[in-house]
Formats: structure tokens, C-alpha cells, sequence
């Protein structure tokens, strides 16, 4: 009762998918563990405020906001960036 637990594929924690929940495939409910009603409220949330993740300051900062932890926003910058390049191939 004192701490939220993160929930998901996606680990929303609940307060966070309260705000961002969608029913991405038309199941009839919003379903945190559910991978693309999870994916669409994170691309929500990420986009949140107007941010325009096509430029790298609001991709770092969209980030930052769903984790504020320097660490882990940099290895979620790599990951994506080494999926990026692998997928050029």
C-alpha cells in the first residue's frame, strides 16, 4: 500500500496508466498487460506535450520522463540506437 508497483510489459507504474491507458485492438477493456494497448499508452506518453521525437533533445527528454535515471535513459538510447542500425542492413 505504500509504493506503486510497476505493471506490464511496458512496467506502467498503475497512476502512470491510469493517465495514458488505451485499448489499442479494440478488445473492449485497457489492459496494461496487454503488449499493444501498452505500446500505443507508451507512444502516448512518450509523445506527451507535443514532443517531437524526430528530434534527438525531445527523444532524450521523452526518456527522461518516463525514467528520470541518466543510466537507464542511456541504455534505452542505445538499445534503440542498435536496433536502429541493425535494421538498416
Amino acid at each position: 500500500t505504500t509504493y506503486d508497483r510497476a505493471v506490464g510489459p511496458l512496467q506502467f507504474i498503475p497512476a502512470t496508466w491510469n493517465e495514458m491507458k488505451v485499448d489499442a485492438d479494440n478488445s473492449g477493456s485497457t489492459d496494461p498487460n496487454d503488449i499493444d494497448d501498452a505500446s500505443l499508452a507508451a507512444a502516448l506518453y512518450l509523445c506527451k506535450g507535443g514532443r517531437d521525437l524526430s528530434r534527438a533533445t525531445a527523444w532524450w527528454d521523452a526518456i527522461l520522463s518516463y525514467n528520470a535515471v541518466r543510466p537507464y535513459a542511456q541504455k534505452v538510447f542505445d538499445a534503440a540506437n542498435e536496433y536502429g542500425q541493425r535494421s538498416r542492413v
